[in-house]
């Protein structure tokens, strides 16, 4: 079965090549890591500490995965972690974020580089964030005598219904994952659905929330607010992981209300950082003042350019601290959302598009409590930003109501690391503890009180 990915997977890069080759040439990617991705020749790990090898695909995930690492810091000191990603922008975060770290390329699912990964790495514990199931990987892993769990797991609608068509072969893989840690009950069902063990699957809830800053005055915020020369009485409209043409969409809104509300700004903060340059166009285009988030340190605030480009990457954390009015990007177009939790749990007046399968038990939570809005073009969007300049108690007592409900989410991180331990802890073959199981019709899943929400 190995070899049969390997074919697989080499018949796929020869057919990718000439895109893979114009994204290296026009936008930057796929230019490093080669030996770590093709060879498995990753940084060799000395000592023999109990070792966690946790694997965040990209930006998203690594910055997932803060409060679990800090939480190991300080609980655990006996573990060593390290750390791998995928994608260069994902590179970046993590050897910024997580200085103290071996930070390295993951190797792509071939048998020969997971196995010399393996070797050099020697972990007792392979952690997955969110839903990186590749197979060589996996049995790598097992092979290599190590544990594989699934942190913050999540498997939404369109994923489920591709993964049924082949639940062959996804039965086989999930059956050698010794823990899925999953975000909620509906997940947890779908797992189960696809053959996930019973005992393996666990519900801790989501380590976004835990994640999530709920201080406006952290240092971080305030440092980013004193360089844009943000003052206290600006009313910040924030844009946050904005793909094509959502920024022309928050542009287009604010110059609509500029002259009615002349201490209105606009930050926006665009996810890929490909798009740094596309957004500078259509801002130059706009003939508004606008300033470069990357030359505030060398030029200082511009006080007469009220509209900000976030060309800097790790940064949107904490830039949603100065948002009064959030609006979450990739939910006009194909994205599937973003990570709505951050400006919610600032307490900002959130509201993104309709498209946001990828956060559904989020955004059923927050307009269930009414603690965000839909919009679904630039003129809804419009009417919202409006709504909230016009009335600023009723989009105070918004934020306040999507703060609280991120409070009362908090909690995964602790129920996450009490799992791990116990997997480590555990003998082979044993579940870890906090047992849930379906009962009843297919999917109803319950647990003993430790695994559930």
């Amino acid at each position: 079965m190995p070899y049969l990915f390997n074919l697989v997977y080499l018949l796929l890069i020869l057919l990718a090549l000439p895109w893979l080759v114009w994204q290296a040439v026009r936008k930057g990617k796929y230019r490093e890591g080669y030996a770590a991705k093709f060879l498995g020749r990753v940084p060799r790990r000395s000592g023999e500490k109990t070792c966690l090898w946790l694997h965040a695909v990209s930006v998203g995930e690594v910055n997932l995965l803060a409060p679990l690492l800090q939480k190991i810091e300080r609980q655990r000191p006996e573990w060593q972690c390290v750390l791998s990603t995928t994608t260069t922008a994902g590179m970046r975060v993590a050897q910024k974020k997580y200085a103290g770290l071996a930070v390295f390329y993951c190797p792509l699912d071939f048998s020969w580089a997971v196995r010399t990964a393996m070797r050099r790495i020697r972990p007792d514990l392979l952690v997955l964030a969110e839903l990186e199931l590749w197979p060589n990987l996996v049995r790598a892993a097992r092979d290599h005598g190590a544990r594989v769990a699934v942190v913050n797991g999540r498997l939404g609608e369109r994923s489920f219904g591709g993964y049924r068509r082949i639940r062959w072969l996804v039965k086989r893989l999930l059956g050698e994952i010794d823990l899925l840690a999953v975000q909620d009950e509906a997940y947890a069902d779908r797992f189960l659905r696809l053959g996930a063990r019973p005992e393996s699957v666990r519900v801790t809830g989501s380590l976004k929330y835990d994640g999530a800053e709920t201080d406006r005055l952290n240092p971080a915020t305030v440092h980013l607010a004193e360089l844009a020369g943000l003052d206290n009485d600006d009313a910040v409209l924030l844009a946050g992981s904005t793909q094509e043409p959502e920024e022309a969409y928050c542009l287009e809104t604010y110059r609509q209300l500029r002259g009615r509300w002349p201490r209105l700004r606009l930050v926006i903060v665009p996810r890929h950082p490909e798009r740094f340059a596309a957004v500078a166009r259509l801002l130059d285009e706009s003939r508004l003042r606008w300033q470069r988030r990357s030359r505030l340190e060398a030029e200082g605030p511009d006080r007469s350019a009220r509209v900000l480009l976030v060309d800097a990457l790790g940064e949107l954390s904490a830039w949603w601290g100065t948002a009064r009015i959030a609006f979450v990007g990739g939910s006009l177009g194909t994205r599937g959302g973003q990570n709505m939790i951050e400006p919610a749990a600032y307490g900002a007046a959130v509201s993104f598009g309709p498209n946001t399968w990828n956060f559904r038990d989020v955004v059923d939570r927050l307009l269930e409590r009414r603690a965000a809005v839909v919009v679904r073009d630039q003129e809804e969007l419009t009417a919202f930003v409006g709504q909230c300049l016009e009335k600023p108690e009723e989009a105070a007592t918004q934020g306040r109501r999507a703060q609280e409900l991120v409070r009362e989410q908090l909690g995964a991180t602790e129920r996450t690391l009490d799992l791990l331990a116990g997997l480590l802890e555990a003998p082979p073959g044993a579940a870890p503890p906090g047992h849930i199981s379906a009962r009843g019709p297919l999917g109803a899943v319950a647990a003993d009180g430790r695994g559930r929400l």
